[in-house]
């Protein structure tokens, strides 16, 4: 049986993005019959909170999602550590000191529309006590070559990691360790068999299949679904923080915001009303719509604008 995951960052409060990926994760897991897991991505101590966390669980809930396990990344340091034990010993690993303006300076656009990182420090060795005893960034020294990557969604996202993306941090240097390698590390530990997740992060997937290789871990299937966008000027931006649930549930019943979202995902030709439970009848991923979509909020109903407009030819 297929084991399958949601794993939100509790860094703020949950909004109709989340909502979104978080309902598409339980539609995907439900309509085959798998078990289904809420993992609250919380490693960053800078961004996380248990108040967010708290938030996170009960907005899910306010939709009528409901989970079969509950797991918290932070609690799985140990594990997240030993990976980077391994990653040592196959000589992986690399301090570096370069900030993340030097990346900017350089100027090298990466696949997820960040900036690559050069490869400043990447000759450079740790020091005799190893990781452990390193107070710098550490770096994960990518292979050079060419992941052929095959997505659910039809979409083709293979690339050269290290060309595209550049070696990524593995571990920051206040010690927290970063989401590449212990999103890994989690998908393995817990099983997970199917990722269904946002297309904003499948320009990661290339990273961690060399992560899976290099920790002979297994790889999940993987399909990447569409983003909601919102209307900010010329420039088109994910719906992050635009409005939370809970100025949502002012103005819309639960029942009212899955319809919104079914809709706009494809799956309904209206926004009537509906519970998740209702979307199992016909759900199929044949019918998710797969350009982003833009949503506006009007200060009491979210708005859709409908698709991303496609880029002008030149």
């Amino acid at each position: 049986m297929d084991r399958c995951r949601y794993a939100p960052t509790p860094s703020g409060p949950a909004h109709p993005g989340t909502l979104l990926a978080g309902l598409l994760a339980w539609l995907d897991a439900r309509s085959r019959g798998a078990s289904l897991l809420l993992r609250l991505e919380d490693v960053d101590p800078r961004r996380c909170t248990l108040e967010h966390a708290d938030e996170m669980r009960a907005a899910l809930r306010w939709l009528g999602l409901a989970w079969d396990t509950e797991l918290i990344q932070s609690e799985r340091r140990l594990e997240h550590e030993a990976a980077l034990d391994l990653l040592e010993q196959a000589g992986l690993l690399y301090p570096c000191s370069c900030s993340r303006a030097q990346a900017r300076r350089a100027g090298q656009r990466a696949a997820d529309g960040g900036f690559r990182y050069p490869g400043t420090c990447r000759a450079r060795t740790l020091p005799a006590q190893g990781w452990r005893g390193c107070g710098e960034a550490l770096r994960l020294r990518l292979p050079d070559g060419r992941l052929e990557l095959d997505d659910e969604s039809g979409l083709d996202f293979s690339q050269n990691p290290l060309a595209e993306m550049g070696d990524p941090i593995v571990r920051r240097r206040d010690g927290t360790l970063a989401y590449h390698l212990a999103v890994v590390v989690d998908d393995a530990a817990d099983g997970i068999t199917r990722v269904i997740r946002g297309r904003d992060l499948a320009a990661s997937t290339a990273i961690h299949r060399v992560l899976q290789q290099a920790l002979a871990l297994p790889t999940p299937s993987y399909r990447h679904h569409f983003l909601l966008l919102e209307e900010h000027g010329g420039k088109l931006a994910k719906l992050h923080g635009a409005v939370g649930w809970r100025a949502l549930r002012e103005h819309l019943t639960p029942e009212q915001t899955c319809g919104m979202l079914a809709r706009t995902a494809g799956l309904r030709a209206t926004d009537a009303p509906i519970t998740p439970t209702s979307l199992l009848e016909d759900f199929a991923w044949q019918r998710v719509e797969s350009r982003d979509q833009v949503m506006r909020w009007t200060g009491s109903a979210l708005e859709r604008l409908g698709p991303e407009p496609e880029p002008a030819k030149s």
